[in-house]
């Protein structure tokens, strides 16, 4: 007896995606327009503080600095998907529509600790290595 692992759609005869695979593809939606502003946010951040102590900072732009910039914007990107371990079980709970009218505390929230999080890091770990 064959099975088939997917389960058949009422009427359409085509498969079912399945309670998570919904789950995750609304939070995509939701999410990763807001990761465009989410990283200018970050952008414009840094670059007030490198405005803002030019002279200072001027000896760290090189090329050899790159790399470790790179790794911090990617820091950044992978804790801006730590929204999706929230918002996937939110969204199938019994809160889930009130969640989904509300999610967006969660992203500004997480926005603004972004910010301070990068303004700690470029006054306490970057400013003070800078010669």
């Amino acid at each position: 007896m064959e099975t088939s692992h997917a389960m058949q759609s009422p009427g359409t005869g085509a498969p079912n995606p399945g309670p998570f695979r919904t789950f995750f593809a609304e939070a995509v939606r939701y999410w990763e327009p807001r990761r465009f502003i989410y990283n200018f946010a970050l952008l414009a951040v840094s670059i007030g503080w490198f405005a803002v102590a030019w002279p200072h900072f001027r000896s760290a732009l090189a090329w050899s600095s790159l790399p470790p910039l790179a790794v911090l914007a990617l820091l950044a990107n992978v804790c801006y998907c730590a929204a999706y371990l929230v918002d996937i079980p939110l969204q199938h709970s019994s809160i889930g529509p009130v969640w989904r009218r509300w999610r967006w505390i969660l992203w500004l929230t997480g926005t603004l600790f972004a910010i301070v999080l990068a303004s700690y890091w470029i006054n306490d770990e970057i400013y003070p290595s800078v010669h």
